[in-house]
């Protein structure tokens, strides 16, 4: 699918505020609201918007304790499987296969320090889980729900 410069910022628009009106979102970007709406159904539909969802923020439901966690995994341990065992941890936020010693690389959040503990040893616990490394968060610095350059600036 051929996405344009208008695309662009229809989608990062939405990436600010998936709640803004078609007629808003228009004005922003010299369209009619129906011109915006066929757009985005069109985006829709070619799976680009896959979704709108909130974004609530963790410190509001005091879920404020987060982690970054290397899995080092057995054998032939497939990306699939990492992701079936991630989703069954409500702390998992993210779950990524990625390059370099780990085998993956798990977001946690969570309540406070037992709360994390508890989880990690949740998710040690997974049968094809050799080992972890975890790296604590103290400050978040930057943090984008954005696809790219034009995400939040639109």
């Amino acid at each position: 699918m051929q996405i344009d410069a208008v695309d662009q910022r229809i989608i990062a628009l939405l990436v600010a505020d998936a709640r803004a009106s078609y007629a808003d979102i228009g004005a922003r970007v010299s369209l009619s609201a129906p011109a915006v709406k066929r757009r985005v159904d069109r985006l829709r539909a070619t799976g680009v918007i896959r979704g709108f969802t909130a974004v609530v923020d963790p410190a509001a439901v005091g879920w404020t304790t987060e982690a970054f966690v290397e899995l080092f995994c057995a054998g032939r341990t497939t990306p699939a499987q990492i992701g079936v065992a991630a989703r069954r941890h409500p702390e998992v936020v993210g779950a990524y296969t990625v390059s370099g010693e780990a085998d993956a690389l798990v977001h946690l959040r969570a309540a406070d320090i037992g709360h994390l503990e508890a989880a990690l040893e949740r998710l040690r616990a997974e049968s094809f889980v050799t080992s972890t490394r975890s790296t604590i968060v103290l400050s978040r610095l930057v943090e984008s729900p954005g696809v790219g350059p034009s995400a939040g600036t639109p």
